[in-house]
């Protein structure tokens, strides 16, 4: 992503600058009302402070802080400050529905901290109902105001649902992402041996979720409506560590 890219309600923050500006991380630079630049410390996101980003602002961030991640240039981040901040109260701008994997931490990945965003993790990113609830609270309740899905390539989970894998408690799961299976068009082996498939059948999966999210939520799709929040979708790429964001 170029810096021509950014939303112009948020061109004017430093290019390193992720919600180190708007008050997340450890120190920022921000032009002050009354003089030059001045250097301002914030350890959490202030719920004035987040209300004033939009959705697509906070996209935008998220952006760049995958880039200062692939470029080993992350933010210094003072998590016991960000905790101590946090526990007062907790503002994040976005709930973020992503995979166990291990090699795929949203925060981390995008360069987050305590209390910028909510975390939801399950195999293979779907949405039951539970996490549709804490969807809703996050959104309706603590003003959150992206839905980011996020997927990963070479996704176990997806790859067990490919070859119907029968296990456990983890059979029901993977019969969810069995939609994404059949509703992906692919030219070549149709297998959880051939990653080119897995990875289309993942991005799917995220573009079925993101559709399904406003459809099972009542709550959810009248935000998204009046503008409130934003439904996006993403991929994230173990390999090179990049995030592919979509809508």
């Amino acid at each position: 992503m170029s810096w021509n890219d950014v939303p112009k309600s948020v061109s004017h923050l430093d290019r390193r600058s992720f919600f180190r500006i708007t008050g997340i991380a450890t120190a920022a630079t921000v032009l002050s009302a009354t003089s030059a630049w001045q250097l301002t410390y914030a350890a959490a996101l202030t719920r004035a402070k987040r209300d004033k980003l939009t959705p697509d602002d906070i996209i935008a961030l998220m952006k760049k802080g995958n880039k200062r991640f692939r470029d080993g240039k992350e933010s210094p981040h003072d998590y016991l400050a960000q905790q101590k901040a946090s526990a007062k109260g907790q503002y994040p701008a976005a709930v973020i529905l992503s995979c166990i994997d291990s090699r795929a931490p949203a925060e981390t990945i995008m360069d987050l901290g305590i209390g910028d965003c909510f975390n939801a993790r399950v195999a293979g990113n779907i949405a039951n109902d539970d996490i549709l609830g804490s969807m809703e609270f996050a959104c309706k309740v603590a003003g959150a105001k992206v839905v980011l899905v996020m997927g990963h390539t070479a996704c176990g989970a997806i790859k067990g649902a490919i070859d119907n894998v029968q296990l456990g408690n983890l059979t029901d799961l993977l019969a969810k992402i069995r939609p994404a299976v059949e509703a992906t068009q692919y030219q070549g082996e149709r297998s959880g041996g051939n990653y080119g498939f897995v990875d289309a059948v993942a991005r799917k999966n995220v573009e079925l979720t993101m559709a399904d999210i406003p459809r099972r939520s009542s709550v959810l799709a009248d935000l998204q409506t009046s503008g409130a929040i934003r439904i996006a979708g993403a991929m994230y790429d173990i390999k090179t560590g990049r995030v592919d964001f979509f809508s």
